[in-house]
């Protein structure tokens, strides 16, 4: 991925490549940060697929800079030390991860162990008096996502959590064009996510109802809430929800396959969302009362491609993990709050949605929220 710029944004609209304009206030949020005078120093906790996946995001970085790995895997720890050029002070095992504390070399650590374990290496770093971004879901239950909040707030460390796509232009957009009501009151919406996992491990920590705390909904699912309530900038009010059937019932014996669900919210829009590990699907689509919008790949990881009923939007190819990074680490290094958007706050607004969408699927009822 190229690293982002305003110019070469700007210069991008110019050519036409961005047919609808993102607004001045998105965009001086995602672009105008100042130039740094120093860097934030990160360790990833946690080495796998998502971990090396951030690794373009530290080296596009204009805030960040990746000082130290925290692991269980020996051979990782060696492997990121070579390429990284990782000074041993800085790498520690999980049993050592409370020796953070004793560590002026680390300001911030991103978790992005399984779910099962947000909430307690969570806690710890905080203790060890170290800011955390932590990965989706923050936690299992909105009770632990304010235990660790609230952690936070007593040790004076910020809280994160990963939401890449809120830095992301073409979600930028869709947010744009929801919440100023660019084509009218925004009544249905369509966000679907899902992957084929036939070949997965049968002991892949995914299909564990202990680590991930669910199945797709949990590590899919919460793109398609997300996106309904950042759209819209509102609070959904009540859900209904279906699980799917079972195609693949050696692997899923724990956690769901498939779910489905509908949102409603007191402006009388409808989300209806599904997730599934049996088939692909990525896709957004929103309808208002004078036109629609949507996008196709739409929640992933892109590259991104979108539309309204009156132009084609494309906009560049961005770091979504550079950009995110930054914008945190800017709001840290001026001691001010992280934004609202991107907080643990927002991990529990998820979160609470999430345990409603599971209560309406076990029920069959109509599950009221908040």
């Amino acid at each position: 991925m190229a690293t982002f710029s305003r110019r070469s944004f700007i210069g991008n609209l110019g050519l036409g490549i961005g047919a609808s304009a993102l607004s001045p206030t998105l965009m001086a949020s995602a672009f105008d940060q100042p130039e740094p005078t120093k860097k934030l120093n990160v360790a990833v906790c946690g080495l796998g697929r998502y971990a090396n996946v951030l690794k373009s995001g530290f080296a596009a970085s204009r805030y960040c800079q990746l000082n130290g790995v925290i692991t269980g895997t020996p051979a990782k720890a060696a492997k990121w030390k070579a390429e990284l050029g990782l000074q041993d002070k800085n790498i520690y095992s999980y049993q050592q991860l409370d020796q953070l504390a004793n560590n002026p070399d680390i300001d911030l650590v991103y978790i992005t162990l399984p779910n099962g374990m947000h909430k307690e290496y969570t806690l710890r770093v905080a203790n060890a008096g170290k800011h955390v971004i932590v990965e989706k879901p923050m936690a299992f239950t909105e009770r632990d996502c304010q235990e660790m909040i609230a952690a936070c707030q007593k040790a004076g460390v910020q809280l994160a959590v990963g939401y890449r796509l809120h830095y992301e232009p073409h979600h930028m957009e869709l947010k744009r064009l929801g919440q100023e009501k660019v084509f009218g009151q925004v009544r249905f919406i369509e966000a679907a996510l899902g992957y084929r996992l036939a070949g997965i491990p049968a002991d892949d920590w995914h299909l564990s109802k202990a680590m991930a705390g669910g199945g797709p909904l949990m590590n899919l699912g919460v793109y398609c809430v997300q996106s309904s309530r950042y759209v819209l900038g509102e609070e959904p009010i009540a859900v209904t929800a279906q699980y799917g059937p079972v195609t693949m019932p050696d692997r899923f014996k724990e956690v769901e396959e498939n779910i489905m669900w509908q949102l409603y919210f007191l402006s009388g829009a409808v989300c209806t969302s599904a997730t599934t590990a049996n088939c692909n699907i990525d896709r957004f689509f929103a309808t208002a009362d004078e036109g629609t919008f949507e996008l196709s790949p739409a929640l992933s990881y892109g590259p991104f491609a979108g539309k309204t009923s009156q132009n084609v939007f494309n906009f560049p190819v961005i770091n979504q993990q550079a950009a995110q990074l930054d914008d945190i680490a800017s709001h840290i290094l001026s001691n001010k709050p992280i934004p609202s958007h991107i907080s643990g706050e927002e991990g529990r607004k998820d979160m609470r949605v999430i345990e409603a969408i599971y209560r309406a699927a076990n029920t069959g009822k109509k599950v009221l929220i908040g």
